[in-house]
């Protein structure tokens, strides 16, 4: 990227300079400066307080401890260098020791950064203004802390990390200050990188769109793993098949029927769920699996007899494993109450397969 001056005969380049060349200091200059104007970064960030480090046993510090409207906490990183160093690690961990700071620190961190008589009062004002919050009865810090860092360029290696962490939840911008020299002057051009001004909204709907699939996809593992440890506590006293499981996050659990490749697993589904007999004796298999079934399918009649009913028989399109199942109402879509019913039902039809199968699986005689 380079800026260009206008003139009547041509189109002047102008030169690009550093900040080192310059001699403008980060701390001296660009933090000072930017302490003034935060502005200039971002139109909705307040500065709470420079140099901040109130925690324990550390004397690292952040640059600039901002807020924006959301009550975010805003973590500002500076470097005047050309590729960032690895300033991102450095603001994740400021991020993280900030993260449980309360309206009330963050209330005393501002009447220090103010100073003078009154700083309590005129910073509890001023961040109860910033935020249109009425009192402090209504204030609440997110839980989510930002970051910003602010360098004269980013190097490869940082900004690939960065993109890396935001589709991972975190929001991070990276800000380029970029000093030209023209007619004895500094000039700056001041860019957001990541993410792109124009990407900004949809960035952050997809990391809210993730970040509810993430919560939505724990509550369910947890959901799963509190119905298999009442179903197998539930298989005490009727049946030993279960015996040694624990549990399981994923919808279903299953054990070793008769020889290797063949698993008695029990599936949950929202609406049904399955107990089924699955086949799958690894890579390149298969054509033993078919055959496995069409030599047990020869023996439907029996099987579904010692069964007590009606079984379906599968060839699995695009998969080259097999199954033999029966389909159950039920899933995990249905109150939890009618869970313990679901579960003996779930149970006793394993239990029934399980004895069906296992002898005409062991007899099997494969290629």
């Amino acid at each position: 990227m380079a800026i260009f001056r206008i003139t009547e005969s041509s189109i002047e380049r102008v030169t690009e300079t550093t900040f080192a060349q310059e001699k403008v200091l980060e701390r001296h200059d660009l933090q000072r400066l930017l302490k003034a104007d935060i502005s200039v970064l971002a139109t909705d960030l307040m500065v709470v307080e420079e140099e901040y480090r109130e925690w324990e046993d550390s004397s690292r510090r952040i640059d600039l401890l901002c807020l924006d409207k959301e009550a975010h906490l805003v973590v500002v990183e500076l470097k005047r260098t050309e590729d960032g160093g690895h300033m991102e690690l450095q603001a994740i961990r400021y991020a993280a020791m900030v993260s449980s700071m309360t309206f009330e620190q963050l209330v005393d961190a501002h009447a220090h950064f103010l100073g003078g008589e009154d700083a309590h009062q005129k910073a509890q004002s001023a961040i109860l203004r910033f935020l249109d919050f009425e009192s402090t009865t209504d204030a609440k810090l997110s839980d989510e802390v930002k970051i910003v860092l602010v360098s004269a360029n980013f190097s490869v290696e940082l900004t690939t990390a960065v993109l890396w962490l935001n589709k991972r939840g975190l929001d991070i911008s990276c800000i380029r200050l970029k000093p030209y020299r023209l007619d004895g002057q500094v000039l700056m051009d001041i860019q957001q990188l990541i993410p792109l001004p124009e990407a900004v909204e949809y960035e952050t709907k997809i990391r809210t769109q993730q970040q509810e699939s993430r919560l939505a996809e724990s509550s369910r593992h947890e959901m799963f793993r509190r119905f298999w440890k009442q179903l197998i506590e539930r298989t005490h006293g009727k049946t030993a098949l279960f015996a040694g499981r624990t549990g399981s996050k994923d919808q279903w659990i299953g054990v070793s029927i008769g020889r290797t490749g063949f698993n008695l697993n029990v599936v949950l589904r929202r609406d049904d769920s399955r107990v089924e007999c699955y086949i799958d004796m690894g890579e390149d298999s298969d054509e033993r699996n078919l055959t496995a079934l069409k030599h047990l399918e020869h023996q439907k009649e029996r099987i579904e007899s010692a069964f007590g009913g009606q079984l379906d028989w599968q060839e699995l399109q695009d998969s080259r494993a097999c199954r033999i199942c029966k389909e159950i109402q039920g899933g995990w879509g249905s109150p939890e109450g009618e869970w313990p019913e679901l579960q003996d039902r779930l149970i006793d039809a394993a239990v029934r397969l399980e004895k069906a199968l296992k002898i005409p699986i062991q007899a099997l005689q494969l290629p």
